[in-house]
Order: structure tokens, then sequence, then C-alpha cells
């Protein structure tokens, strides 16, 4: 089993919304880096947990977690010319860009990026690092066994 960070504009997709979903389970799109196309196409796997983090909002931070249900298919969006997130250069024969389903598991208190910078354990976490941007970064055992239980602490 392996953990993942991943980001998601709330105004886009929250945590809320996931758990309003059928099954409470969204897929994943819109992804357009390949570093982060990468880790949903050849590293996660059904099971994997995911820290659900808020991103580009007054209050960016962990709002709740998740899991990963499936394995990766072609994001429709890249097929789709009114989108935002189409790709001219996507054919459904060789398409660029992958969507991967995630379930929400539980909405928890937001745990801001500043209560995150504060905790120790967390200094080497991929979030945390200068110039980090990425939309899906891995996390350790540790760093997810460290935030879990901050985060059950407080409920």
């Amino acid at each position: 089993m392996q953990y993942w960070l991943m980001k998601s504009e709330p105004d886009e997709v929250s945590i809320d919304d996931v758990l309003a979903a059928p099954a409470h389970t969204v897929a994943w799109f819109g992804v357009r880096n390949y570093q982060a196309r990468n880790f949903m196409r050849d590293a996660m796997r059904p099971g994997d947990g995911v820290l659900f983090y808020h991103s580009s909002c007054p209050q960016p931070g962990i709002a709740g977690l998740a899991e990963v249900v499936g394995t990766p298919y072609p994001d429709a969006t890249q097929f789709d010319p009114h989108s935002k997130y189409h790709d001219p250069k996507a054919t459904p024969e060789q398409p660029r860009w992958i969507s991967i389903d995630v379930r929400a598991t539980k909405k928890t208190r937001l745990l801001p990026l500043a209560e995150l910078r504060a905790i120790p354990a967390l200094e080497d976490m991929v979030l945390l690092q200068k110039g980090s941007r990425l939309s899906i970064t891995p996390v350790t055992k540790g760093q997810w066994n460290t935030i879990v239980k901050l985060l059950d602490k407080d409920a």
C-alpha cells in the first residue's frame, strides 16, 4: 500500500462534492503535469491512501481522507473541445492524460498548510518543499501515520 496527497481546487471538486457523489467516488481528472500523470498511471493502485487537499483557495490544507479505487484510464476531458482540459494533441488511440477513481472515506477538520509546516515529523514531506507545485505527490507511511493520528486525535 502506498500513500498520496492529491490536490483539488474546492470550487472544482471539494471533499463535500466527493462525499455527495454516488458511492462517494469521483474520477480524478484534469491532471496536466507529466510527473503527476505518471504517478497515477504507473504507481497508484486500488487501496492506496489519499490525503485530500484543498488548494488554490483562501485556506489550503488537508480536508479529508480518501482511497484509490480502480485502475487508471484515459481522462475523457482531454478529448472534449469544450473542456478547459482539452488537449488537441490527444487522441482516443493515443491518449496523453489519465484519470483514476478516488473514493472519499472521511471528511476531517481542515489541517492547514501552516500547521503542516509546524510539525517536525513532516519536514521532508514533498508538499512542504520549496517550489513544490505538483497536484499529486507521494506521502511516506510515517507522514501518513503522523497526519492520520493528528486528525484522529482532533475528532
